[in-house]
């Protein structure tokens, strides 16, 4: 099949092209992220294939389908950027990859835990220039905290195995509940008793209209005064300017994000020679309780190695009219 990519960059040719060898297809790699004004691009096309930055919302999908396009293959696990009503309107199918690496997020979101902690991040500054003071950098013990994690699958899953091998007490909140979690020892809890009891909350869930701004003005004041708050899902599970005020009153002691609502005129870009014109970033960054990671949690050869796989393997299904696995319905 011919295959346009958007929103490629150098790693994603590397992977793409190696595994390829296996399926065949002629893929076609563009920088742009996938727009309006953009979606012209895969005219002749049969398939597009996008990341979590482009946008294929009911205008972009007309053109798409005007283009002839009749597969949106997307090379992640997030779907919320589709307007996936329209699409079937339309006669697109659209596939993902519902799992690639659930350990690639879940080790990045201890990582961020650790870091913030244990100011790792900061100390490694101080010793480069000399200074091996201890002022500041008191941490905690992991073990005997309580963790609350929002999202059960996979990737949450992983992430609890984690922190259970910490010693920490689990607390989970998922829609459903999975044998898996109570193998693991995760105790299932509500939003309410999450948020009141642990000293860590970390984000697992998909972004939708139920979990758009989840952490609110609310759901903080809620929180035991100085919790950890971890993103590795999606950005708009978080209100940033209450995340802000939350920070600024103390209710928040640590913030690791590696997501943000606005990241897609941000990350997976070198902006450090120009001026960032979002303030709400900006003053994220100004605070030195905050670590923020550009989108990279998914961001290791295994995990690359299995998108590209399975991405490609969706596409062939669909052009040999197999039964689509991984399809993504409204």
């Amino acid at each position: 099949m011919q295959v346009t990519f958007f929103s490629t960059k150098p790693y994603d040719r590397q992977f793409f092209v190696q595994v390829n060898q296996e399926f065949g297809h002629r893929l076609t790699f563009l920088e742009p992220h996938l727009s309006e004004h953009t979606a012209v691009l895969a005219k002749g096309q049969e398939a597009v294939c996008i990341f979590v930055n482009d946008l294929a919302d009911a205008k972009v999908l007309e053109v798409l389908a005007a283009q002839g396009v009749k597969l949106i293959a997307l090379r992640c696990a997030g779907f919320n950027n589709v307007h996936l009503q329209k699409a079937a309107e339309l006669g697109l199918q659209v596939v993902r990859v519902p799992a690639y690496s659930p350990y690639a997020v879940a080790e990045h979101t201890v990582a961020l835990i650790l870091t913030l902690n244990r100011k790792t991040h900061r100390a490694y500054n101080r010793v480069k220039e000399g200074n091996f003071s201890l002022n500041g950098l008191m941490g905690f013990d992991l073990h005997g905290r309580t963790a609350g994690l929002i999202g059960l699958g996979k990737i949450g899953l992983a992430t609890a195995r984690i922190l259970k091998g910490f010693g920490c007490r689990v607390l989970g909140y998922d829609v459903a509940r999975h044998q898996e979690a109570d193998a693991i020892g995760v105790e299932f809890s509500d939003l309410d008793t999450l948020y009141q009891e642990s000293d860590i909350i970390s984000l697992h869930c998909p972004l939708t209209p139920q979990t758009y701004h989840l952490i609110n003005e609310a759901s903080i004041a809620k929180m035991k005064k100085g919790v950890m708050l971890i993103n590795t899902s999606r950005g708009a599970t978080i209100d940033a300017k209450a995340v802000i005020k939350g920070l600024k009153s103390e209710q928040i002691a640590y913030l690791g994000l590696d997501v943000y609502e606005e990241e897609g005129d941000l990350f997976f870009e070198d902006l450090s020679d120009r001026v960032i014109q979002d303030d709400v970033f900006m003053r994220l960054l100004s605070f030195n309780n905050v670590l923020i990671t550009g989108h990279q949690a998914f961001f290791t050869a295994d995990a690359l190695q299995a998108i590209a796989r399975v991405t490609l393997q969706n596409i062939t299904d669909f052009e040999q009219g197999r039964e689509l696995q991984n399809q993504v319905l409204p």
